[in-house]
């Protein structure tokens, strides 16, 4: 076929007359980064169901020996991403994220019963006075510079609620925890320029949850509260999912 002049126009007219149909916005990575005494490994359960919703998702093995190194564990994972992440951190986990999330690719935060602090605050400052009649964690003196939960209380203090065997693996199969990270403290808290979210659990023993509620009403977080132990990211998996999914959607439409 000999296409003429207007034969041409014609095709270009119909050809940019057509509505080109609306691509929705490719969904954000999750970071998800550990707290103290635990390795990345008990995230398996929320890691199932987020890939099973069609997130991209990485899991920081962060040595938690200092708030630095861990940060910079973190912003490694970050800077390995294609896009924009929601960031993700659960007790300890929250310290290195409030730090970390400064980060630019970074456009949300998530709280998993973690530490929020302000600018110049560390664990060690955030637990220095605790609410009248909370459980004390059972962490034994410190030795060599680290510090270990009772192997034989951690099962009931850290993971109540998790299936024995489980809490029995966690508590024999506990990660160093440095001193240096309890008192590294915070200088520029992600959380005062980005959106976060907060999963407040009611009977954790570790974090009380009056601490819980006052950090995150400080960040301005979106709270959710549900039952459970500190071990929570283990034991309610979809429930951990859901405020993460929250948390991308409400980045998302806060973007149109």
């Amino acid at each position: 076929m000999i296409f003429t002049l207007p034969m041409l126009a014609a095709l270009a007219t119909s050809t940019t007359d057509k509505e080109i149909p609306h691509q929705p916005d490719p969904k954000p990575s999750i970071v998800l980064v550990h707290g103290g005494f635990v390795d990345g490994s008990g995230w398996m359960g929320v890691y199932k169901i987020l890939k099973k919703d069609g997130y991209n998702v990485s899991i920081v093995q962060n040595p938690t020996i200092s708030v630095e190194g861990d940060v910079a564990a973190t912003r490694a994972v970050l800077d390995a991403q294609k896009g924009p992440v929601i960031l993700v951190g659960h007790s300890y986990g929250g310290v290195v994220i409030t730090e970390a999330g400064t980060h630019p690719k970074v456009t949300g935060l998530v709280y998993i019963t973690g530490f929020a602090p302000d600018k110049g605050e560390s664990v060690n400052t955030l637990i220095a006075n605790p609410p009248p009649g909370a459980p004390g964690p059972p962490i034994l003196p410190p030795k060599d510079g680290f510090l270990f939960l009772d192997r034989a209380k951690m099962p009931a203090s850290f993971a109540a609620d998790v299936d024995p065997a489980t809490a029995a693996f966690m508590a024999d199969s506990q990660v160093p925890w440095g001193l240096d990270a309890l008192g590294g403290a915070v200088s520029d808290p992600a959380w005062k320029g980005k959106p976060s979210w907060y999963l407040a659990v009611t009977e954790d023993k570790m974090i009380p949850i009056q601490a819980q509620r006052l950090m995150a009403k400080r960040a301005g977080s979106t709270v959710t509260e549900v039952g459970g132990s500190h071990a929570i990211y283990v034991s309610n998996p979809k429930a951990v999912a859901s405020i993460i999914v929250k948390a991308a959607n409400g980045v998302a439409s806060a973007k149109k």
